[in-house]
């Protein structure tokens, strides 16, 4: 099959790119050109999602009868090189950008990489491809369009390792040295561009190569300093690694958890596979979320490493790492709930290899955990596993590992279990408990949570009992 009848197929099997044809009329679709991921997706015989056109047309008007065609929403993206946006529609976005170069092929020419510089006019017909992106494809080679690209835009040297991970492409060797030689200029996009370039590397098919991309071509050092921090420092007996390819080895591990749920959460498998699935925050899943806290969560470790008679300690790395993290979100510009969310999973990832060493636990030690871990319980609880898969040296006994596993097992069914039911609703409201005991403040919802705890280990069953057990942990509490 020719690139154009294979590059046609695919967009044929698009409802978006039906639905434009019947949009435009006949001088439309000769004027407005199919451009940049959804060919080079149709040529790769990859689902086409979002569409981006270029045109000679004007911008705003087009895209606003788009949207109204296609019951979506048209909005400005980009003053400066005339985009629009057309939103709210199902499985993607339609972009339209006025021709930044005289007619197609020099808008084409001043694109980013290659393999996104192919044009097909949006009624069909032959490809456009003056950079010889369709050879680029085809060999699975990601190259720049032109000398300047990543000095046009510094934010398309993090797409380079974005873009050649998700789609199995190798850099060849022009783009990889002027990568490393503009490497310093990828920390000027705003934090919110270079979010969403990170978000679509660590939720996209190869998360791992996505960052050993970021190390070849030097970026890592100014994109995320933190986790360029980690190389070279040294563990205790109980880590085969070093800090940072521990921390690489976590996210291998995780993959695999991911693939593998049946044997890290046993019965309760089909449960965590849909929480896992669950929209978390910023475009992000749950198990996106992880992705990202496998990477971060150990960050605070060479601020807090000390060493002596050989024995090494990163004591309070948690806690550090988790303030570290609320100042990298920051700069992101990530929403708070995904900033803390990934603080907690830091701060709280210790706690359940601590409890091993308790086995076998009680109900009321069951509570504590849940009750100190949160709504973020089944996830911290996932990212222990992993993180205890990694940490393999020849301090780490083999029953010790399969302790912590299945430890996390249990705990997996019981944060699946309060995910699905709730945790247990207190016998006494506040106010009762303030007139029972003659209480105020935080001794009331002292009371509460010794009152919850009791419920969950089955120590009490009714109002009365809830009564009588808070009467005598009064009296046994008072100072």
């Amino acid at each position: 099959m020719s690139a154009g009848d294979a590059i046609e197929s695919g967009l044929a099997r698009s409802e978006r790119v039906v639905a434009l044809r019947e949009t435009l009329d006949a001088t439309e679709r000769g004027s407005v050109w199919i451009v940049g991921g959804a060919v080079r997706d149709a040529l790769g015989g990859r689902p086409v999602a979002d569409i981006d056109l270029a045109t000679e047309l004007p911008v705003a008007g087009l895209a606003k009868r788009l949207a109204r065609s296609l019951s979506g929403t048209a909005f400005e993206l980009s003053g400066e090189h005339e985009t629009w946006r057309v939103s709210g529609l199902e499985g993607g976005t339609v972009d339209i950008a006025a021709f930044r170069g005289p007619g197609i092929e020099g808008d084409l020419r001043l694109r980013d990489f290659t393999a996104n510089a192919i044009a097909v006019p949006v009624a069909g017909g032959d490809p456009i491809d003056p950079t010889e992106g369709i050879d680029a494809i085809r060999e699975r080679r990601l190259s720049v369009c032109h000398p300047a690209a990543f000095a046009d835009d510094p934010l398309r040297l993090m797409r380079a390792a974005r873009i050649a991970a998700e789609h199995g492409f190798a850099p060849d060797e022009e783009l990889i040295a002027l990568a490393r030689r503009g490497a310093e200029r990828a920390g000027e996009p705003a934090g919110e561009r270079r979010f969403a370039e990170l978000r679509a590397m660590l939720s996209g098919p190869d998360p791992v190569r996505a960052l050993e991309l970021l190390d070849e071509l030097e970026l890592t050092a100014v994109v995320l300093p933190a986790l360029h921090g980690l190389r070279g420092v040294e563990q205790s007996a109980n880590h085969h690694l070093d800090v940072h390819a521990h921390t690489m080895e976590v996210l291998r591990r995780w993959l695999e958890v991911e693939g593998e749920l049946d044997l890290y959460a046993g019965d309760a498998a089909p449960a965590v596979a849909a929480a896992l699935a669950e929209p978390l925050a910023d475009e992000l899943t749950r198990r996106d979320g992880i992705r990202f806290a496998a990477i971060l969560h150990d960050i605070g470790k060479p601020a807090t490493r000390t060493e002596q008679d050989g024995l090494v300690s990163f004591r309070g790395h948690d806690r550090v790492g988790a303030e570290m993290i609320t100042e990298l979100c920051r700069e992101l510009r990530t929403s708070r709930r995904f900033s803390s969310y990934l603080a907690a999973l830091t701060r709280h990832h210790l706690v359940l290899g601590f409890m091993t060493h308790e086995l076998p636990l009680s109900r009321r030690r069951v509570w504590e955990y849940l009750s100190l871990t949160g709504r973020e319980s089944l996830d911290v609880t996932l990212l222990t596993i992993a993180d205890r898969l990694s940490a393999q040296g020849s301090g780490v006994p083999e029953q010790a590992i399969q302790a912590h596993l299945d430890l996390a097992r249990e705990m997996i069914a019981e944060a699946i279990e309060i995910e699905r039911e709730g945790s247990p609703e207190p016998l006494l409201g506040g106010a009762e408990i303030a007139e029972l005991l003659g209480v105020e403040g935080p001794r009331i919802g002292e009371a509460v949570a010794e009152l919850r705890a009791a419920q969950f280990a089955g120590e009490l069953d009714d109002r009365d009992q809830a009564v009588a057990h808070l009467r005598a942990w009064s009296a046994s509490t008072r100072s």
